[in-house]
């Protein structure tokens, strides 16, 4: 299945969870703290502006992304895999 977002949204594949501490701590699965890291997978056409113009998303698929902790709200499961889809404000850096 494809999934294709529209205007100026984006979907994001979360980071994959730490198993462990900074320590060495084994985290049970309640521990743990959702990544706020992942890889962009689709992005929308862009954000239309007040006069009618559209103005291209400056996220691009395959960039490394920071997002917030609450960021991003709606999961959704394609092929098994939980996507997130968010907003391209929601996006507070790219990864280089």
């Amino acid at each position: 299945m494809k999934i294709r977002p529209l205007y100026d949204r984006v979907v994001v594949r979360r980071q994959e969870e730490e198993e462990t501490s900074a320590g060495g701590i084994v985290l049970p699965g309640s521990a743990k703290e959702k990544p706020n890291q992942g890889e962009v997978v689709a992005v929308g056409d862009g954000k239309v502006l007040d006069n009618g113009d559209l103005r291209a998303l400056a996220i691009n698929i395959g960039d490394r992304v920071v997002f917030g902790q609450y960021a991003g709200s709606n999961t959704i499961e394609v092929d098994g895999e939980e996507l997130i889809i968010m907003g391209e404000s929601e996006i507070f850096a790219v990864v280089e």
